[in-house]
């Protein structure tokens, strides 16, 4: 089974971009799926992240917000793997 992360941002959010180009070596050296989700379609996901954006989540758990934190996100890709 492949692992999603959940990168929850907008679309005209520069640092939803920068952690978007930041996540794709790792998305090829561990093989997980990246399913973008634009706050601003959802109230309630509006009302959620507001101005945290962009975060990138695995089920519930945050691995990171605003910028790519590549060691946390590793470690949860090494331990579910």
């Amino acid at each position: 089974m492949s692992t999603t992360l959940t990168l929850y941002g907008r679309g005209y959010c520069h640092l939803c971009e920068g952690m978007r180009a930041a996540l794709e070596p790792l998305r090829i050296e561990f093989g997980f799926h990246i399913e973008e989700i634009d706050v601003d379609s959802d109230p309630a996901l509006e009302a959620r992240f507001d101005e945290w954006v962009p975060v990138l989540m695995a089920g519930e758990r945050e691995l990171c917000h605003y910028f790519l934190d590549a060691p946390a996100v590793r470690a949860y890709l090494t331990e579910v793997r």
